[in-house]
């Protein structure tokens, strides 16, 4: 297995992490392809999407985000082809740098995609769907990525859903103009955002 300085790093960091904590990574739609040695190498263990997180006396219901955006129909299409597990070997069987590049252009494509649409046309999560979700797994709380707009709100209009909230996760960018990048934190206090500085 080939390993680069930065990725490395990486690993060392999730790994001393993982050996003093219970590490859980739910995998997304840029690494769906982590394997169970990346996680062991980690000390990390695998979060399904969805998972319930029960602390403090309550459910929190954790996803990562992109299989509530209903309306991003391109991106769904393109999530079921790579979630096959015949596309994931063909792709792994390939060599290392015709994945890397294919990733890059995968990579290019999802910018160039983002970069035609304003903030406001970005995809978001289904409200009716993830008010079904958070019934299914009688949570209140919503916590989830992908759609690129960090906040804290409260959640739903429909009936019984006054006390519902949704955590949107911020995605970490420290390398262009704005760096952004922080972490949510759950307490008996309740949940806290905090930033990471660069």
């Amino acid at each position: 297995m080939r390993s680069e300085p930065f990725e490395a790093g990486c690993v060392e960091i999730l790994r001393a992490c993982g050996e003093q904590r219970h590490l859980g990574i739910m995998v997304g739609n840029r690494d769906f392809l982590l394997g169970d040695t990346m996680l062991q190498a980690c000390c990390a263990h695998r979060l399904s999407d969805p998972t319930v997180l029960e602390a403090f006396g309550q459910r929190h219901l954790l996803i990562h985000g992109d299989s509530l955006c209903l309306a991003d129909t391109a991106y769904l299409r393109f999530r079921a082809q790579v979630r096959q597990p015949e596309w994931q070997r063909a792709f792994l069987a390939a060599p290392l740098e015709a994945r890397l590049a294919q990733a890059r252009r995968m990579r290019e494509a999802s910018q160039a995609h983002q970069q035609q649409q304003g903030p406001a046309e970005w995809a978001d999560v289904d409200e009716t769907a993830a008010e079904t979700w958070l019934q299914a797994a009688a949570a209140h709380t919503l916590i989830h990525g992908h759609t690129h707009r960090p906040t804290s709100m409260p959640f739903g209009g429909h009936q019984g859903s006054t006390h519902r909230r949704r955590h949107v996760l911020s995605d970490w960018d420290l390398d262009h103009g704005h760096p952004r990048a922080e972490v949510l934190r759950l307490t008996s206090a309740g949940f806290s955002r905090h930033p990471v500085d660069a």
